[in-house]
């Protein structure tokens, strides 16, 4: 835990070297990132913080905040670290925060690898946009978190994922606060990535699993051809939760993107 500018921030840290920061999605949190703490500490400081308004960290002010609220709560982490310039992941709705992050300070971010991203819904049919919304939240109100956790952690995975993958996502997703993920979904259906990545002129790596039908990859493609200079990798048999399900193959994927270099 440590005190920012703009509330508490809960994280996970391992290793030493050029800082790696890794962003989870929606219905996760810092401690589905275990594999990539473990195996990329002897390469990177490997950061992995709870979003604001998940685990300890305290919830934004908005009620329905944007990615740049998100964005200004990841740059008042890195400044209490001491974290000048990072190597950044995001994963789904992780990678929105991390494209809003990069078009607002590019200087801070030596490399930028987005896993299976949402897009957001900000341009989507304003009907369907509010349908889509509303059912999310029914979910959560009607179930909880660990009801929901146990109806759609599966989702995230695919058909072949392993026992133990399917219990790191159940167990994470049935930690979620209702605060931060309401607040995460009104950022979601606000949200658009596209727009962001037009502004970002550095190198980009786009994953997506290949068995991914929560952000499916002909869409994983579409958000990686928004970049001016970006590149597009399939993970074979991966499901959404793809650094979970499979971090070997994510984790040689992130790798060969940014290397081990200061």
């Amino acid at each position: 835990m440590i005190e920012t500018s703009l509330g508490k921030v809960s994280y996970r840290e391992a290793g030493e070297g050029p800082p790696l920061v890794l962003l989870h999605g929606i219905g996760s949190g810092a401690a589905s990132w275990e594999a990539q703490l473990v195996a990329l500490s002897s390469r990177f400081l490997t950061i992995a913080w709870d979003a604001p308004g998940y685990g300890g960290s305290d919830a934004l002010t908005p009620a329905a905040p944007a990615a740049s609220d998100y964005a200004e709560a990841l740059e008042a982490f890195l400044d209490a670290l001491g974290v000048g310039a990072c190597r950044l992941v995001g994963h789904s709705l992780g990678a929105l925060v991390a494209c809003a992050f990069v078009r607002a300070d590019p200087k801070r971010v030596t490399g930028l690898m987005i896993a299976d991203p949402a897009a957001g819904y900000a341009n989507a049919d304003p009907t369907q946009r509010n349908e889509r919304m509303a059912a999310r939240l029914d979910l959560l109100d009607r179930l909880g978190p660990r009801g929901m956790a146990e109806e759609r952690s599966g989702v995230l995975l695919s058909e072949s994922a392993t026992e133990e993958a399917r219990k790191k996502v159940r167990e994470v997703m049935a930690q979620i606060r209702p605060d931060g993920y309401r607040q995460a979904v009104a950022m979601l259906f606000g949200g658009d990535i596209h727009a962001d990545a037009h502004e970002i002129k550095i190198p980009v790596l786009v994953v997506c699993g290949g068995d991914d039908t929560v952000t499916p990859p002909d869409g994983c493609r579409a958000v990686a051809k928004s970049f001016p200079n970006a590149r597009f990798e399939l993970l074979p048999g991966m499901g959404h939760a793809s650094y979970v399900e499979g971090p070997e193959m994510f984790n040689e994927a992130l790798l060969r993107h940014f290397g081990n270099a200061p």
